[in-house]
């Protein structure tokens, strides 16, 4: 029996996938271009304090997360779980709020993607780029949910071996093994030292290194597609924060002790900037096709994202029935055209109508990501009560999140730090920037009014304790294994 005879997604993804999926996600633009200004503006020190404290705040989500979808693996992930443990309001409002955030990040990876081509081909119109990049991800998303993951695997893949080689490549440089000049370590306190602008910059990094963690909750929005989701999530979630926070760290202190930080920016990428300094050729045409893999990445994982978190709502009965439609391979073919039907429109906002406009739908789509990290500590919050409340064994959770519940009050008071401080930086001494403060704060009004309508029309009610569905699926988790078995059979068969 397969899952898509009973009206769900093919569990195909593998543990590589989920790895891959998670680290994948992690590792874009944020690290690749955003780092140099980061360096710039707080130092290398400053910096590090900023990326370590959002990794404690992305360890917390991801374990937490971890807990909930080894549990209870079920599409739609945190908005499920929200309308499950908290209020169906609030899942409503999740659920909505996380699909728009893909949707309208898959056209902004669209219009990077056009302004990265034109390095190698200036006088091609964008449009015609962003086109085939969004057809591309398209059909590897109508496809099958096993040709996503393979796909990010090897987008991801590509990322991860640039910022290896890079790492390695500027040890190297700094101890005067390559390019014979010793850098050492004389960076660290030159042009104001290792915390330049002290606590104010360092708060500025904080919102940057957020954005730039942004995208490793996808393991959650993909635990419902996994082959073996008890064994897969807990070692997804063991070994993504610190191959995240080693890369991140190690890249930081790479690009801090080779380049200034004054002559760290975002003009050009300071991958780009160490490649040349160590005399790699073709460095700047080496990264262009690195970022262009990230960009590709980022709206495949979008579309992704995006079309499950629609499907499940649709099968929830909060958004129409029609988008739980699966096609003969699982795939939620009309979540998927609706997502690009909206990532199509935004990118022609931006293109053709009022630039301010696509400026707020950015900001929106920046801002909810926060939002759903909220939602998601918020959640194992009143998951672990509810299991507790209700008389349950901790011992049989197949996965565990530490130092509950301090985890996730930290990283839901660190969520709301910097949602809260998203537009400070747009009160000057000179007067306060109302149309910055706008666009940084519009997500939050959006998301109340998906709350209240929910709310108003259903009268939903925060679900008492005892009242939290904990039940698990049987018939799932027998499907569940049926697949496994078919698939171990299947690789057992291959292998021979």
């Amino acid at each position: 029996m397969s899952e898509t005879e009973n009206g769900e997604l093919k569990r195909s993804l593998k543990a590589r996938h989920l790895n891959m999926i998670a680290l994948g996600g992690s590792i874009g633009t944020g690290i690749f271009l955003a780092m140099g200004d980061s360096i710039h503006v707080a130092g290398i020190g400053g910096s590090i304090v900023a990326y370590g404290i959002i990794g404690i705040m992305v360890y917390f989500l991801i374990t937490s997360l971890g807990e909930m979808a080894t549990y209870m693996p079920i599409s739609g992930s945190f908005g499920a779980y929200a309308s499950k443990f908290i209020d169906p309001a609030l899942g409503f409002a999740l659920g909505w709020n996380y699909w728009y955030n893909w949707a309208i990040t898959i056209a902004t990876e669209m219009v990077a993607g056009s302004l990265v081509m034109k390095y190698w081909f200036p006088n091609v119109p964008g449009i015609i780029w962003s086109s085939i990049f969004l057809v591309v991800i398209v059909g590897l998303n109508l496809l099958s949910s096993k040709a996503y993951g393979e796909s990010e695997f090897w987008f991801a893949g590509i990322k991860v071996v640039t910022v290896i080689v890079f790492i390695v490549v500027g040890v190297l440089m700094i101890f005067g093994i390559m390019n014979g000049d010793t850098v050492g370590f004389k960076n660290i306190y030159a042009n104001g030292g290792p915390f330049v602008g002290g606590f104010k910059s360092i708060f500025s990094i904080f919102l940057i290194a957020g954005f730039s963690f942004q995208g490793t909750e996808l393991i959650g929005i993909a635990a419902g597609e996994s082959e073996n989701p008890e064994k897969t999530i807990p070692k997804a979630v063991h070994t993504i924060f610190w191959r995240i926070l080693i890369f991140y760290i190690g890249t930081i202190l790479v690009i801090g002790l080779i380049i200034p930080s004054a002559q760290a920016g975002v003009s050009t990428s300071p991958f780009t900037m160490v490649f040349e300094k160590a005399g790699i050729a073709g460095a700047a045409s080496l990264m262009n096709a690195v970022i262009l893999t990230s960009v590709l990445s980022a709206g495949n994982s979008g579309m992704y994202a995006s079309s499950r978190m629609l499907y499940a709502m649709a099968k929830s009965g909060m958004a129409p029935k029609v988008f739980s439609k699966l096609n003969k391979r699982g795939v939620p073919t009309n979540a998927i055209i609706l997502t690009t039907i909206i990532a199509s429109a935004c990118f022609l906002t931006g293109l053709y109508a009022e630039s301010t406009v696509y400026v707020w739908l950015v900001a929106a789509s920046g801002l909810a990501g926060f939002i759903a990290w909220l939602g998601i500590a918020a959640c194992h919050y009143r998951f672990r009560k509810a299991y507790i409340y209700q008389g349950k064994d901790l011992s049989n959770l197949p996965y565990k999140a530490k130092m509950f519940p301090i985890g996730p009050i930290i990283a839901l008071l660190l969520c709301a730090v910097v949602i809260v401080g998203q537009g400070f930086s747009y009160i000057k001494p000179e007067g306060i920037d109302w149309m910055g403060i706008i666009s940084s704060y519009i997500g939050i009004p959006l998301f109340i009014i998906l709350w209240a309508c929910y709310k108003i029309k259903h009268k939903s009610k925060i679900v008492k304790l005892q009242d939290v569905d904990l039940e698990v699926d049987t018939l799932k988790r027998d499907v569940t294994k049926e697949v496994c078995e078919e698939n171990v059979t299947q690789n057992i068969l291959e292998e021979n």
